[in-house]
């Protein structure tokens, strides 16, 4: 390999990528999506029998808690250094750091060891989902990486689907070690695959600073943010000196951060991607439209127990039209991208239709249990609709050098408001009903009284979730309004076409 920064004409011109090609960097791609996202939903299942088994319950949250903030607060910064180094080094490092953290969970002797060790998992986890998007963005051109994002989304349903059953499975005839066992071989199959698929990705080199003053400011702010919206209301109350210290701190180091950015000579986050409408209002849609999604995943379950009597076991069935769902919306807008000129039709339509569906939850919150099922099997329909029309449309506004940070950017606000979302929806459940479920999956038994069989008083309880879950929905909708729709580049290309290079790519390293 030569100088990083070395123009084009230093490196032999490299062959077009061919169908095949594209093809076998999108099947490691995709197993390294799954690998990210059954990570989420297979060690939820097992978290009592990993508390029993280390003999600590009251730390047990901190299993998903270190995960989540590790994962979300790298996102923007492996975006970075893929501009820098290359999406296959990154890709690799994630991968690593992923392996590597799942094999010292596995062997933890207690708790402590055991949050430290899902702390480094989530350090490569939270490059694996920015990688992939980027890396599709690398191989075909605007107009088709649509559909490849949709059909990423078959990773995440099987996920999602098998992760819950596998690990509870897994606790239940083996030892729960086993869980992050399973990452081992899976991540090296997917190392394997996009070390030797990923090497004739076109780069786009150019000089770059990383920046490192910017990059500790903005996770110190995102550690505190994320801290206080985990811990708030359920851990710690939200007026307690400790809370009102981490809200302060997250603020203070915004601040900063944001002067950071108007000063330094090339900031951690771009202005010039900040600034981009297409970047604001695409973010805000996704964002938006995830936190959706992610508070009804989180408070269904407790919703189908305490409202419709469900045990644990069917309330979680109950909710896989909410993620099985998901991808037929989001290939339903790929097709669309590929096709149609004013290609926001899909998701105009998708989230109009969720929207309506979660204004019925806040009109009619005891609606017979067929008809919530259905209503969330639209929602999670719905808001596919938006993530691949808003993810590329964000890659299609910025400067290609610019890709990577743009897309990790993207995931990092997802995340944050995400669990903004679910925070204030929290909120809302515990002022109403008193309980809430645990972050991260853990469940809450909620007894229904002998005079609320039906769970009715409940149900207005929740009537207030949903209002907030319906503004969150709205904002979505009025977002994917405002999105431009810009034209996208590149014609969708037959089967067996050869893909064309842009001039200034080189090869990978």
């Amino acid at each position: 390999m030569g100088p990083l920064n070395a123009p084009a004409e230093m490196y032999p011109a490299p062959a077009p990528l061919t169908h095949k090609d594209i093809r076998q960097v999108f099947y490691g791609l995709m197993l390294g999506g799954f690998l990210s996202a059954v990570n989420q939903t297979i060690v939820a299942s097992a978290l009592p029998t990993i508390g029993r088994d280390l003999g600590d319950f009251q730390n047990l949250s901190w299993v998903i808690i270190a995960y989540l903030l590790s994962s979300t607060v790298v996102a923007p910064l492996y975006g970075k250094l893929s501009d820098i180094h290359g999406r296959r080094a990154m890709m690799l490092v994630a991968l690593a750091l992923f392996v590597g953290g799942s094999c010292a969970a596995a062997v933890a002797p207690n708790m402590a060891m055991l949050i430290a060790a899902r702390t480094v998992q989530g350090l490569g986890g939270g490059g694996i989902v920015p990688m992939v998007q980027t890396t599709v963005a690398d191989m075909v051109t605007p107009r088709e990486r649509g559909n490849y994002q949709a059909y990423m989304g078959i990773a995440w349903i099987a996920a999602g689907v098998v992760g819950p059953a596998l690990g509870g499975a897994i606790a239940d005839r083996w030892h729960w070690s086993a869980i992050f066992w399973l990452n081992v071989p899976l991540g090296i199959a997917t190392a394997a695959l996009v070390n030797r698929s990923m090497k004739r990705l076109p780069r786009h080199d150019r000089s770059h600073q990383l920046d490192p003053v910017g990059a500790a400011l903005m996770i110190a702010a995102s550690v505190a943010l994320l801290l206080a919206l985990t811990s708030g209301g359920t851990r710690v109350p939200w007026t307690s000196p400790a809370m009102l210290a981490l809200i302060s701190a997250a603020i203070v180091v915004s601040v900063i951060f944001a002067w950071w950015l108007r000063r330094a000579e090339e900031p951690f986050l771009p202005l010039d991607v900040l600034r981009n409408p297409v970047m604001r209002v695409g973010t805000m849609a996704t964002s938006c439209a995830l936190g959706v999604m992610t508070g009804f995943m989180v408070y269904m379950p407790l919703y189908y127990q305490a409202v419709h009597g469900l045990s644990a076991t069917r309330a979680g069935l109950a909710l896989i039209p909410v993620i099985v769902l998901t991808t037929p919306g989001s290939m339903l807008s790929g097709r669309a991208m590929m096709y149609l000129r004013h290609y926001k039709i899909s998701p105009y339509v998708g989230m109009s239709l969720a929207t309506a569906a979660v204004a019925a939850f806040a009109s009619w919150p005891a609606m017979p249990l067929p008809w919530a099922i259905f209503a969330t099997g639209v929602i999670g329909f719905g808001v596919g609709s938006v993530f691949p029309v808003a993810t590329v449309s964000i890659q299609n506004a910025v400067e290609r050098h610019t890709v990577g940070i743009a897309t990790g950017a993207m995931n990092f606000f997802r995340a944050l408001v995400s669990a903004l979302v679910v925070a204030v929806m929290g909120a809302i459940l515990l002022a109403g009903i008193g309980l809430a479920p645990e972050r991260g999956g853990v469940g809450i038994d909620l007894a229904l009284t002998p005079a609320n069989p039906a769970g009715i008083a409940v149900a207005e309880s929740f009537r207030f979730v949903f209002v907030a879950a319906l503004v969150v929905s709205v904002l979505a909708l009025l977002a994917v309004v405002l999105l431009e729709e810009r034209t996208l580049h590149g014609p969708a290309a037959a089967p067996d076409e050869r893909r064309p290079r842009s001039p200034e790519a080189v090869p990978a390293e």
